[in-house]
């Protein structure tokens, strides 16, 4: 071929023109024996030479690999010697060593080279470098995925948003570390400082940093001072242990920092100390545990809360994975930054309005009475704010025994869902209270109560209907009331519902003269609703269809007892009320009905909305006891003590309302107990120097029992066993 091109040059002259044009180009080229052991090379360009540094002696002779070192491509220099191996061409694009150890990106292709019978005699490799082109390659990869990581980290940021919408989630923070885990590091976890670190999965709300602690936490930790003080105590020097996590919990440094798993941060009683021991073991199931972790502070207004703590991610962790090295990549280190705060943030949120609807709703409760028994007279009473506000306004019931034979009930509406409201409500409360102790006609007490008021200028509206209940000697009762702008009470009497709608006048404050009142007479087995207008009011329907839905849901009232009737009415009306709802429903016994027990269709099950302190302990007793007998139900006594258990684990450890809930299952009694702290409950077996802990124990030995999160708390439930103790002698009255 070459002839054929240069006729004119004999071969001699022709491999020396060869020589010299491989000599002059830039690239580096080499030939190697493929005959000989090992594939020697036989000859290199001038090129070769520059490019790596050796000289032709130190390298004809050797194999090419001698270029090859620690950063080489394993992969490619395969490839390269599997071309090799089946005598065909290849190129590759790997790194390459010069003499003096430098590293640089070489392009290197092979060529076999075949004699006139097809054997193969030789191959040629020619490299070139290319090291900034894969340089510029390189960064703009890295720019490329820098810029996929930025919005991967804001869609982080924005998925971590979204969790801290639903903090009622008892798992939350849990969901957030496990995102942080999927996209950002290879690890992460929340501990919050209620007196002390303690993991956590949500946010114990019940906790708002006063001094109670969450009674599955770690020992309390001692502040920097509290350090140097018992030092000083021991006569060591004053100068405080350097706990870089009590420091970011104090404030007096900012974070992030790095804590060493190998140190001893001042022992247990530390934060530093309890975080490395605890963290020590929680990491030593990882596939790489780390000697490092990055510790952040949750940041609330005014102090930290707590601590995020994050191992960085190993290289090949993830796809984009940057090498391992100390601490966190920068634009991880912003995803925890803004994360922490939002968290920080979130959490006093929502301890600030849990703070808040603890004050609203124990105002509200302070305003209602607890449950009366009235001697001759099955009632029960029913409040339950809306949903959509504040847990406080305006409505209220009282139930007042006023002397022997003779009980007041009233239920108003004051205007609005908010402190003011509920202040309104306090003081007409009052007032009607204290005037209906001395004046036994209610059209007296509304009349006064209209003097009054327009000299208290409340600034809201109210409305009342007030009754008085006298017990005659032949045991039946005389209804005497006055209505205030307030909707009618319902009589529901041998399968008929009629309104009181007499002794009706404007609402209260606006009366011109004297109220009047009107008297019914009421005979074994009436039923009297008095009401609030949450239990009828909707948005899409006008308020005469709501008292007439009232009226249908009294014509098909199958339970005897006025706890029952009052549950079939909030089923049937208020299972979702767009305003508060209070509810007392009223019934004279039947002596041949043994107490009001319950007809054949009977829902067979009955609701309690009580306060959170003890007195509601032995009214859930009164309430189980009752029941049991109403619907004729053994094991009483065993019901008694599993309910009595369960209250007082809601009260004791809960807060707000507790939702008391009976069903009859068929086999047994079913008792269910709302309260609104998350936290599970534990059967423990007590130790030295601890109160309490075998409440659930006795549970366990009367009632088979479990529990599940529910909307703003947890729900526990117990199944009570029949029982061999034995049950009330007669119902409790």
């Amino acid at each position: 071929m070459v002839n054929s091109l240069t006729p004119d040059l004999p071969p001699t002259s022709m491999a020396q023109l060869l020589d010299r044009a491989l000599q002059a180009t830039d690239l580096a080229v080499v030939i190697t024996d493929a005959r000989a052991p090992g594939q020697p090379i036989v000859w290199v360009n001038d090129a070769f030479i520059a490019a790596t540094g050796y000289t032709r002696a130190e390298v004809l002779g050797r194999n090419p690999r001698i270029l090859q070192g620690p950063a080489t491509d394993v992969a490619h220099a395969r490839r390269l010697a599997q071309a090799v191996a089946e005598e065909r061409a290849a190129r590759v694009t790997l790194v390459n060593y010069r003499r003096d150890g430098g590293a640089f990106w070489s392009q290197v292709s092979i060529s076999p080279v075949r004699d006139d019978a097809g054997r193969l005699t030789h191959w040629v490799g020619v490299q070139q470098d290319v090291s900034e082109t894969v340089a510029r390659r390189e960064e703009g990869t890295r720019a490329v995925l820098a810029e996929r990581r930025r919005g991967a980290g804001l869609g982080v940021v924005a998925r971590v948003s979204d969790l801290l919408a639903d903090l009622d989630e008892p798992h939350a923070l849990r969901h957030i570390a496990d995102l942080l885990m999927r996209d950002v590091v290879a690890w992460a976890g929340f501990f919050l400082d209620d007196n002390g670190l303690r993991p956590v999965d949500g946010i114990d709300l019940s906790t708002t940093h006063t001094g109670r602690r969450h009674r599955h936490g770690p020992p309390p930790q001692m502040t920097v001072h509290q350090q140097a003080l018992e030092l000083a105590d021991a006569g060591a020097a004053v100068e405080a242990p350097p706990d870089p996590v009590q420091r970011l919990l104090d404030g007096t440094v900012d974070g992030p920092v790095e804590l060493d798993l190998a140190a001893d941060e001042g022992g247990p009683r530390t934060a530093g100390g309890w975080l490395v021991g605890y963290l020590r073991r929680e990491l030593a199931t990882l596939p790489h545990p780390p000697g490092t972790v990055t510790v952040l502070p949750v940041q609330g207004r005014s102090r930290v809360l707590g601590v995020l703590v994050a191992v960085p991610a190993r290289a090949g962790d993830r796809p984009d994975g940057p090498e391992r090295r100390r601490g966190v990549e920068d634009g991880a280190a912003t995803v925890l930054l803004l994360t922490a705060r939002r968290v920080g943030m979130a959490v006093e949120n929502a301890r600030l309005y849990a703070r808040e609807h603890r004050l609203a709703e124990a105002l509200q409760r302070a305003m209602l009475p607890e449950h009366v028994d009235v001697p001759g007279l099955d009632v029960w009473s029913h409040y339950a704010p809306s949903s959509t506000h504040a847990q406080v306004g305006g409505d209220w019931y009282d139930i007042l025994p006023v002397g022997p034979g003779v009980v007041g009930i009233a239920v108003g509406d004051v205007a609005g869902h908010d402190i003011e409201a509920a202040a309104a409500m306090g003081q007409l409360r009052s007032v009607v209270r204290a005037y209906a102790y001395e004046h036994p006609s209610p059209g007296d007490v509304l009349t006064r109560v209209d003097h009054l008021v327009a000299g208290l200028r409340i600034p809201r509206s109210a409305s009342l209907v007030l009754t008085t209940l006298r017990h005659a000697s032949d045991g039946a009762w005389t209804l005497e009331y006055a209505r205030a702008g307030h909707l009618p009470p319902v009589l529901v009497r041998d399968g008929q519902v009629r309104q009181l709608a007499a002794a009706s006048g404007p609402l209260i404050g606006f009366g011109e003269g004297a109220r009047t009142a009107a008297t019914e007479e009421l005979r074994a087995g009436d039923l009297l609703v008095l009401y609030t207008g949450g239990l009828i009011e909707r948005r899409d329907r006008s308020l005469r269809d709501g008292v007439g839905a009232l009226a249908d849901a009294c014509l098909r009232l199958t339970a005897h007892d006025a706890a029952g009737v009052g549950e079939q009415l909030l089923a049937a009306l208020a299972d979702a009320p767009e305003d508060d709802v209070a509810v007392v429903v009223v019934r004279v016994p039947v002596d041949r009905e043994a107490h009001g027990s319950a007809g054949a269709g009977d829902p067979r099950q009955r609701r309690w909305l009580l306060p959170s302190e003890p007195g509601s302990i032995a009214q859930a007793r009164h309430a189980v006891l009752r029941t049991c007998h109403t619907w004729q139900i053994d094991g009483a006594a065993s019901a008694e003590l599993v309910v009595s258990e369960l209250m007082a684990n809601a009260v004791l450890h809960g807060w707000g309302h507790v939702a008391l809930r009976l069903y009859d299952t068929g086999e047994g009694l079913r008792i269910e107990v709302e309260d609104a702290n998350p936290a599970p409950p534990v059967a423990t077996d007590g130790h030295s120097g601890k109160i309490g802990g075998f409440g659930m124990q006795i549970v366990e030995r009367l009632a088979e029992w479990g529990w599940r999160p529910s909307g703003s708390g947890k729900l526990v439930w117990a199944r009570v066993r029949p029982s061999a103790l034995p049950a009330p002698s007669r119902p409790p009255t």
